[in-house]
């Protein structure tokens, strides 16, 4: 018959609690949870003082658990909240998009089973044995649990990227050749040129993509003043615009919608007010919108239209029916159409647009159009009324 080996202090502890009574070394002090403070000044008064910190660890650590469980509740909810929504590459709607989302899961399920894998071997030879393994038997462990494992995994994970890099970042040359939709980040907006098509002249546009479903869109990138990054989570990844060079992204939508594209490359001091929306539509939609932006619907009789030539914002803006047209600032044709205004600052409300007239300063630091807080205010409010009806 084999004699059991003595406790430790810590599995006496263990027992105790499991028990509710309080047994560590020679002491014995009953109805331990009922008689919490007593024992405590005992423990510590007749007991092996080793013993009873393990006690107080325990006791703190199962006291502490609760509140651990109850502040986790809630930032976990924080953090899932960001998996969804107009601006999350874990909810994709286009064909890049969805080999990035594959990638990633892949990813984490090797880097769990890694994690998981070398955790095991630690527990392992972290346990208490009666006899200390051979060598031979602990460099075989280490070997195979700790290098070819984690290699093999890895090995595999970088093959299965390299075999997905084709459909994560695709090259479409036709497009590039013949006419791509030409996106130039400039601070703090976009300025965005489609190309022709048929009949239908080039136009241009800005803070604004739309797109038909199913469709893929070559982009040609551009910066004119730093650098800036051009990202659609839910469409692919992102890709630099560097000033004098120009590179493409192909993306490829598969869902309709109203999406969120935030720069990605810090570029000055509104850097987080630089976006733009990117709406993807049925072919039909999407055709009848090519050809309402192309003609405009701005007439400079109207007395909104007289208003902006008269302050001398065509000077810098550009609005298609007006005979004089600027080329440094957005063009505003059809702004009213725009979800938001300022390149994602606002809300696209004539409240709004004439907040922006009067210190664009205040919406954007940094931005270069003056403030007009020096115009009438009834002429702010038309103004602001006639670009908020161009639809």
């Amino acid at each position: 018959m084999t004699r059991r080996r003595p406790l430790t202090g810590f599995e006496k502890a263990e027992l105790a609690f499991s028990r509710k009574e309080l047994l560590v070394a020679d002491c014995d002090v009953s109805q331990y949870w009922r008689y919490r403070p007593v024992a405590a000044r005992q423990t510590s008064a007749t007991c092996n003082p080793t013993y009873a910190f393990h006690i107080g660890e325990l006791e703190h650590w199962r006291k502490g658990r609760p509140t651990i469980l109850r502040c986790l509740i809630p930032f976990s909810a924080l953090v899932l909240a960001g998996c969804s929504g107009q601006q999350s590459a874990l909810s994709p709607a286009g064909e890049e998009s969805e080999a990035v989302y594959r990638l990633f899961v892949v990813m984490v399920i090797g880097g769990i089973s890694i994690w998981a894998g070398v955790t095991f071997l630690l527990l392992h030879a972290a346990r208490h044995r009666r006899e200390a393994w051979p060598a031979e038997k602990a460099g075989a462990l280490i070997a195979w649990g700790g290098v070819a494992f984690p290699t093999v995994v890895l090995l595999l994970l970088l093959g299965y990227a390299v075999w997905l890099m084709p459909a994560i970042r695709p090259w479409n040359p036709l497009a590039a050749k013949e006419g791509a939709i030409e996106v130039t980040g400039e601070q703090f907006w976009w300025r965005i040129r489609y190309p022709a098509v048929g009949d239908q002249p080039a136009f241009e546009t800005a803070n604004e993509i739309r797109l038909p479903i199913g469709r893929p869109a070559t982009f040609s990138l551009k910066a004119t003043d730093v650098i800036h990054s051009f990202w659609i989570p839910v469409l692919g990844g992102k890709m630099d615009m560097i000033p004098g060079r120009t590179n493409y992204l192909t993306l490829t939508p598969t869902r309709t919608g109203s999406y969120r594209a935030p720069c990605a490359e810090f570029c000055g001091a509104s850097h987080a007010y630089m976006a733009f929306s990117v709406i993807v539509m049925e072919e039909d939609d999407y055709n009848a919108w090519r050809r309402r932006l192309i003609n405009g619907q701005t007439s400079a009789a109207n007395e909104g239209g007289q208003l902006l030539q008269r302050h001398g914002c065509v000077g810098c803006h550009s609005l298609r029916g007006l005979q004089i047209a600027g080329q440094t600032a957005p063009d505003l044709t059809l702004i009213g159409a725009r979800l938001s205004i300022g390149a994602g600052a606002l809300a696209n409300t004539p409240e709004n647009i004439a907040r922006f007239i009067r210190s664009p300063s205040s919406v954007k630091p940094g931005a270069k159009m003056p403030a007009f807080n020096m115009l009438p205010e009834d002429d702010i409010e038309e103004i602001a009324r006639y670009l908020g009806g161009l639809k």
